[in-house]
């Protein structure tokens, strides 16, 4: 049995980015650019190569560069045309969205990532969805992330989240899958737990930010039931479905960034700008002098 396509992504994009302040101030930390695309784009591209068809920002005041920067820019596109900028001009083209694909909501108090996704819900209707989390840059551009999540959702429905091991000592920082049976990258998910302590984690099989939920989630987010640090989380209200509803995790096979994070942020830039054939040249050069 093949499941419905996937059609609307909510991009949970509220937060004030304080772990980058000053560059924050006034630019949201989904606009920062990894060499020259911001962050936002990558994920907005990664949802277009698994089919979706219709982005939702789950925004907040102050936050319409996001918005905007997946519009038409007639001023800017004229003095590019006039000039001659062809190369440049290609470039602002790449990030335009057909009309009518973008939607924006507003989550008016920071009150957790399940709380960002139940404010999406007039948008999200009765129909699966995914959720992109902008700041974990999933590189894989052979395989992107979500589109392989897709083929396996099409093939077992329910529940589907991407998941990385990661080292014990770190699983205090995510959502933790209690882990069933397997068949190659795929585990089934016997249970949730929300930033375990070392040593208490029942796997270190950690969900790093792209999600494909069923709509009944939002009922349950809709419950305002508070989790860690007092916020609406998301994996509390998965864990819910859990033996309800068929539910499984996906090993991502790609380079992860964390870009939420200062180091993870401008790792991402250099090894992006290494596999650029423009720039990676003079990156690796200035590499080797530093004998790093």
């Amino acid at each position: 049995m093949a499941f419905p396509r996937v059609r609307t992504a909510v991009f949970p994009v509220a937060g004030q980015g304080t772990r980058f302040l000053p560059a924050t101030k006034a630019v949201p930390k989904e606009m920062l650019p990894v060499v020259d695309k911001p962050l936002l784009q990558y994920a907005v591209e990664e949802a277009l190569a698994a089919g979706i068809e219709r982005m939702v920002f789950v925004t907040a005041r102050g936050k319409v560069a996001m918005a905007d920067h997946f519009d038409v820019a007639a001023e800017l596109a004229a003095s590019l045309q006039a000039k001659g900028k062809t190369a440049e001009l290609a470039l602002i083209d790449e990030a335009l969205l057909p009309p009518g694909s973008i939607l924006t909501v507003r989550q008016q108090e920071p009150l957790g990532l399940g709380h960002a996704v139940w404010c999406a819900r007039h948008v999200i209707g009765d129909d699966a969805f995914a959720v992109l989390l902008p700041d974990e840059l999933l590189w894989s551009p052979e395989a992107p992330a979500l589109a392989e999540m897709h083929e396996a959702y099409s093939r077992l429905g329910g529940n589907l989240i991407s998941v990385l091991e990661v080292p014990e000592a770190h699983t205090q920082r995510y959502g933790i899958v209690t882990p069933g049976r397997t068949d190659g990258g795929l585990t089934e998910v016997k249970g949730l737990v929300e930033k375990p302590a070392p040593g208490t984690a029942p796997s270190r099989l950690a969900a790093i930010g792209r999600y494909i939920l069923q709509p009944d989630i939002i009922a349950l987010l809709g419950e305002g039931v508070r989790g860690a640090g007092g916020e609406i989380q998301l994996t509390d209200a998965m864990a819910k479905l859990i033996g309800v509803q068929p539910f499984h995790a996906l090993t991502f096979t790609g380079e992860r960034f964390d870009c939420g994070d200062k180091a993870g942020y401008i790792t991402a830039n250099i090894a992006l700008a290494l596999a650029r054939p423009d720039i990676g040249p003079a990156v690796r050069g200035w590499l080797e002098t530093r004998k790093l």
